[in-house]
């Protein structure tokens, strides 16, 4: 079997995952992925579109990913795995799409607003 590649995004984070048949071995930018995130929250959330459709220890996996914070990082690698399975197997996309691991997550911070301290926030107002 050939390497399958797919592009995850989400916020500023964008990852770049490449699957090929293995032994389950998941690689987050040179390191295990259990190194690379240490949370276990965050380790959990990386593998869930593998083990939704029970193949984590079928495929290996590697990923380069930059860009953004911690979490977009790690949702941004599980769009990219949920994507590369899908072109692997078509039928993954049922159960993949009914937990929502194939939608993209379109919210990013908004823009600095001039005349504001932040995007929305206002300086505090006084009649007099």
């Amino acid at each position: 079997m050939e390497m399958i590649n797919a592009m995850g995004r989400r916020k500023a984070a964008v990852a770049r995952v490449y699957l090929k048949q293995g032994e389950g071995n998941v690689v987050v930018n040179g390191k295990d992925y259990k190194d690379y995130f240490p949370q276990l929250h965050l380790q959990s959330k990386a593998v869930e579109a593998l083990t939704e459709v029970d193949v984590h220890t079928i495929y290996d996996i590697k990923v380069n990913v930059k860009g953004g914070g911690i979490k977009g990082q790690v949702e941004a690698v599980r769009l990219g795995i949920a994507r590369a399975l899908v072109k692997i197997n078509e039928e993954f996309r049922a159960p993949l799409k009914a937990k929502k691991y194939l939608t993209r997550d379109p919210r990013s911070v908004e823009r600095k607003k001039y005349g504001k301290p932040k995007a929305r926030k206002s300086f505090q107002f006084s009649k007099r």
